[in-house]
């Protein structure tokens, strides 16, 4: 536990809603910082961290991740269970069953009229689940792991840009309108 302390005193705090702030500090330095201070099994563990859950459980051997990627899965499960309903499509998966909260946020986010807008809410939904299940030891290596986490959603956040988005999307519709998608 001394090696998580060193290690987690030595990261700054940074906010990941702020969009015009520059983070503190960057994947490579985290994962630097942890390769010095984390034992082998939990630093492979750290860079195997995902915004996105395998498609199966499987368990990592950690509550805290299992309970992020279990949450992230049912999230993005019922996300194309209303997409696919929308589009009057199966999209079956087993026994699953979801919580009223991911079903309420699923359901926020799809009827959003902005794609970027519907990504926002996602990603305070999912930095808000974050905090909910952040351990309660802040000097365990499931708080590295939640840190890692975190810190690779606000990097995820800062690369949306509504300008970029908007070029991107009108490049694409113009690419499906000209009948020009790379069959080539």
């Amino acid at each position: 536990m001394s090696n998580q302390y060193y290690l987690l005193a030595q990261l700054p705090s940074f906010s990941v809603t702020d969009e015009k702030s520059v983070l503190p500090v960057t994947e490579e330095y985290f994962y630097d910082l942890c390769s010095r201070f984390l034992d082998k099994k939990s630093f492979e563990q750290v860079k195997l961290l995902s915004l996105t859950p395998p498609l199966k459980k499987v368990s990592t051997g950690s509550v805290f991740l299992d309970k992020w990627y279990d949450s992230e899965r049912n999230l993005r499960f019922a996300l194309a269970q209303i997409r696919a309903l929308r589009m009057n499509k199966k999209f079956e998966i087993e026994n699953e069953s979801f919580s009223p909260d991911v079903i309420q946020a699923a359901r926020t986010a799809t009827g959003m009229d902005s794609p970027l807008a519907a990504e926002q809410f996602l990603n305070q939904y999912r930095l808000n689940l974050l905090d909910s299940i952040r351990p309660a030891d802040e000097f365990s290596v499931d708080a590295v792991y939640a840190y890692g986490l975190r810190l690779k959603l606000a990097l995820r956040m800062k690369m949306f840009n509504a300008e970029k988005g908007m070029v991107s999307y009108h490049k694409i519709y113009d690419s499906i309108l000209k009948g020009d998608m790379g069959d080539k």
